[in-house]
C-alpha cells in the first residue's frame, strides 16, 4: 500500500502563460484543477486560482519588485516539503517557467532529493504581449531574428547581452527592464540609429494593459510618466513601427515640440 500510494505523489511545474487566464494551456488548467497544493508567483492571473480543487491549498511564493514573501531558498524548502507530504503539488509561474522563472533552480533542488518534476511549458510573454499588441517580433525584410533577455544581472549591472543585441540588426525584447528604460534606450543609441523605433507594454494581455510607443530619441518625454511599479517588456527594433499608433504618436510628440 505504501509504495501504491508513493507512486500517486506528483509534482509538476507549470507555466501560467502572459496574464489572461485563458492563455494558460490545456495541459496547465488541468494541473491546476488536480491540485492539492499550488505554489504561485505574483505574476500569475489570481483568476487561475478559481479553477482549483476547493480544499487545495494556494501559497502564494512571489517576487515583484524587490519585495519577495519569501526567498529562493525559502521556496526550494516550502516546495520540497510539500512535495513529500503531499499527492499533488503544482507550481505555478507566470508566462514559461523557463524563461526566467529560476525553473531549473527548482527542478534541480526536488531532484536531489530524489523527487522528479514534470514541466508544463507554458506561453511565453516574451512573444505573445507584442504579438497581442500587433507588433511581429520577426518580418520578412525588417528583421529576421530576435533577441530575449533580461535587462540586468543578478550583480544590478546591464546585461553584456544587452550590448550585444544592440550591436545587431535583431528585435530587442527586454524583460524586467521598466525601472531602466531611460538608461537602455540611452544605451541601444550607442549602436542603432536614434530614430529606432521602441515599445513599452505594460500589463499585456490583461483588461489593463496599455503600449507606449516612441524613438529612441524620444523615449524621455514618452515615458516620463509611466508607472514602474507594473511589469513590463521592452521592444526595441524596426518591427515596433508595425503598431497602430507608431506613426500617430511619434507625429504628435514632434508637433508638441515645436509648439
Amino acid at each position: 500500500m505504501e509504495s501504491k500510494i508513493e507512486k500517486q505523489k506528483r509534482v509538476a511545474l507549470v507555466g501560467a502563460g502572459p496574464g489572461r487566464e485563458d492563455l494558460i494551456t490545456i495541459a496547465g488548467l488541468s494541473e491546476i484543477q488536480q491540485a492539492d497544493v499550488i505554489l504561485y508567483d505574483a505574476l500569475v492571473n489570481l483568476k487561475l486560482l478559481t479553477y482549483a480543487k476547493n480544499k487545495a491549498l494556494l501559497i502564494y511564493v512571489g517576487k515583484r519588485s524587490g519585495k519577495h514573501s519569501m526567498t529562493q531558498t525559502e521556496i526550494n524548502t516550502v516546495l520540497l516539503e510539500y512535495a513529500l507530504t503531499q499527492n499533488h503539488v503544482v507550481r505555478l509561474k507566470g508566462g514559461d517557467p523557463f524563461v526566467f522563472g529560476r525553473a531549473s533552480e527548482e527542478i534541480e533542488y526536488l531532484e536531489s532529493f530524489g523527487i522528479s518534476v514534470e514541466i508544463i511549458p507554458g506561453v511565453s510573454s516574451a512573444i505573445s504581449v507584442p504579438a497581442n499588441q500587433g507588433i511581429p517580433l520577426t518580418k520578412r525584410g525588417v528583421s529576421t531574428s530576435f533577441w530575449v533577455m533580461t535587462a540586468t544581472t543578478k550583480e544590478g549591472q546591464f546585461s553584456n547581452d544587452l550590448i550585444l543585441a544592440a550591436k545587431s540588426s535583431a528585435t530587442m525584447v527586454i524583460l524586467m527592464g521598466v525601472r531602466k528604460i531611460h538608461q537602455i534606450a540611452e544605451l541601444v543609441r550607442d549602436y542603432r540609429s536614434g530614430l529606432t523605433p521602441i515599445a513599452l507594454i505594460q500589463n499585456g494581455t490583461l483588461p489593463e494593459e496599455s503600449c507606449i510607443t516612441a524613438t529612441l530619441n524620444s523615449t524621455e518625454n514618452a515615458f516620463e510618466a509611466i508607472d514602474e511599479t507594473q511589469p513590463g517588456i521592452i521592444v526595441i527594433g524596426d518591427v515596433v513601427a508595425d503598431h497602430t499608433s507608431f506613426y500617430d504618436e511619434e507625429i504628435q510628440r514632434v508637433l508638441y515640440s515645436y509648439l
